[in-house]
């Protein structure tokens, strides 16, 4: 399970604004984000158990991020949902990565899951449920948790709305506040819905904050090693910018030849 907010197009000096909460084993040893090597490059952390990892950002500004569903299914999965969603960071474009996506998921080889693609021209939703399915966010915020894109059904994805308009977020800067506190916000009673979880074996691991702006310079990247509550988010910016700036530099170059 994770809880995943994607602020689409709506603010101008950033058309990719993200706020992610990672729900995973406690036991279950992972690396914090760093640049991975190969091209494209990417920045993302690492589910040090099987390999892939949860949400990232490539030098294309493309964000990857899974978040696993319920799913009935008569076959046992061969492939980790985590290692597909560090594939998928190798796309040029988020519409290559949703096909990617659609085709992996149709093989029957992943338990549920959903994967967001979203880049500055596109975003989608790929539902990798008892179905298979594509949804294109809107302009604007766009939740996801364990179920289908801004479902109403879904109590703390509605929660998590709730709190995120309370305020006007027309800035990187006003949506990286709110949303700190927001997906910072303490387990609720039992029987309620939780912006973070905490349960006896697993709960809320990790948290990320993402703004991608036009340019390189105004990225920022700041993550939550533990749950957002116990923990405070430590600044990753200098290591996407870096990666920005060679996508960038790159595409120039190839425009010239």
């Amino acid at each position: 399970m994770c809880l995943l907010a994607i602020q689409y197009q709506l603010v101008p000096d950033a058309p990719i604004l993200v706020a992610a909460n990672r729900e995973e084993f406690y036991e279950r040893p992972s690396q914090p984000p760093s640049i991975q090597s190969g091209k494209p490059r990417v920045l993302c952390g690492i589910d040090a158990q099987a390999g892939g990892t949860w949400l990232g950002v490539n030098q294309h500004g493309l964000v990857i991020g899974v978040c696993n569903r319920r799913k009935m299914s008569s076959s046992y999965p061969s492939r980790s949902r985590g290692v597909l969603c560090r594939e998928l960071l190798k796309s040029n474009s988020a519409v290559h990565a949703r096909d990617v996506a659609m085709e992996e998921l149709s093989s029957g080889r992943y338990d549920g899951a959903n994967f967001v693609c979203v880049d500055a021209e596109s975003g989608w939703v790929v539902h990798g449920g008892n179905e298979i399915d594509t949804v294109e966010m809107h302009e604007g915020l766009n939740i996801i948790s364990n179920r289908d894109l801004n479902d109403p059904r879904d109590e703390r994805v509605e929660m998590a709305r709730r709190l995120l308009t309370l305020h006007t977020l027309d800035s990187p800067v006003k949506f990286l506040a709110v949303a700190s506190k927001v997906f910072a916000r303490p387990p609720s009673p039992p029987g309620r819905p939780s912006i973070v979880i905490r349960e006896k074996d697993r709960g809320t691991v990790s948290s990320t904050l993402i703004s991608l702006g036009k340019k390189p310079r105004d990225a920022i990247y700041q993550f939550s090693g533990s749950a957002p509550d116990r923990s405070r988010y430590e600044d990753y910016s200098p290591l996407l910018r870096d990666i920005l700036s060679r996508g960038l530099r790159e595409a120039n170059t190839k425009a010239k030849t």
